[in-house]
């Protein structure tokens, strides 16, 4: 281990560097002095990717959120075991990331109502033969597809339908913070043709690896971040306390309660007597009751004096005209 220099030492050091005593300039070739290969970083534009992640919270929990939903559904179309993985996000420009799919098979081209711009769904070339190959009915078992071709419009439409469930599920994996209507545009094997962004406009890129049987193949969703710009408050309270109150059973209770029915009772008024006297009432008798005509009726809901009104009839049905509500502070 290298000596450490003691606060006197230093103090030393520093004072003959400031007297210009010591050196700091490294003398001729010495062979004697180490020294390492490094990379230059831009702390600049590490800075702005990093921002452009942290603009978008929380979007890793609704990617993973869709590669499970997503994985049962295909489990269940090719009724074949189905593993979908997120392997990553990546933050980089609309332009940049399409130059890099040069291996892209089939690219779907999403709208996502009542967001702008859509989105990307994008299939390597392997997997795309291979899940049309298993969609037809070949076995898991077979090996990839290395096809030196783009897909034609008939394989494309073939694949359009496993595309189209999972927009079913990117609705479904977002329905949390907002209610979707994602659905497929177009699918084209060339990305010249699939531009939902401006070639500098920033995208998020979520990557994932499907596995069925022994074939494997990846899979990208591709959101310009002005599509998710709008969804940025909603994405970053996805976790906190007062989402999760008023989640799922918040609402469905809600709902319900509504559809609740309630007793609503017209009350002129009220006797209160003994027992034994009402049981000897029989047909004809007069019961005076403590109510003055000319005063509102209490409107009761469920037992609670809630409103107040004045009686009358509309087409020959009786009925009550509200006339104010009950304050307790009264």
């Amino acid at each position: 281990m290298e000596p450490i220099l003691n606060k006197e030492q230093i103090a030393e050091l520093l004072e003959g560097i400031k007297s210009g005593k010591v050196s700091t300039d490294l003398q001729g070739n010495d062979s004697s002095v180490d020294t390492a290969n490094v990379t230059p970083l831009n702390l600049f534009k590490m800075a702005g990717s990093s921002d452009k992640q942290q603009r978008i919270p929380n979007l890793d929990i609704i990617l993973d959120n869709f590669s499970t939903n997503f994985g049962i559904t295909l489990t269940n179309q090719l009724q074949r075991t189905v593993t979908l993985t997120r392997t990553g996000i990546d933050s980089l420009e609309f332009q940049e990331y399409l130059l890099s799919q040069k291996e892209a098979g089939a690219i779907g081209v999403l709208s996502m109502e009542p967001l702008k711009n859509g989105a990307l769904m994008v299939l390597d070339s392997e997997l795309c033969f291979s899940l049309i190959e298993v969609m037809l009915g070949a076995a898991t078992e077979m090996s990839p597809l290395h096809l030196d071709r783009k897909p034609t419009t008939i394989e494309l439409n073939v694949l359009k339908s496993v595309m189209l469930k999972a927009c079913e599920d990117i609705d479904k994996s977002m329905e949390q913070i907002v209610e979707l209507e994602s659905s497929i545009v177009k699918v084209e094997s060339n990305s010249r043709l699939v531009s939902i962004a401006e070639p500098d406009a920033d995208v998020l890129a979520g990557h994932f690896q499907i596995k069925v049987g022994n074939l494997t193949g990846s899979f990208d969703l591709v959101f310009p971040v002005a599509t998710l710009d709008p969804l940025r408050d909603e994405l970053r309270d996805l976790l906190t306390v007062k989402t999760v109150r008023q989640s799922g059973w918040h609402d469905v209770l809600i709902k319900e309660i509504n559809k609740m029915s309630a007793n609503v009772i017209a009350q002129s008024g009220v006797i209160t007597m003994p027992v034994h006297k009402v049981m000897k009432f029989k047909k004809g008798d007069v019961l005076n009751i403590d109510y003055d005509p000319n005063s509102p009726l209490k409107i009761l809901v469920e037992e609670n004096l809630k409103f107040f009104a004045i009686p009358g009839t509309i087409g020959g049905m009786k009925a009550i005209h509200l006339t104010g509500v009950y304050d307790q502070g009264e």
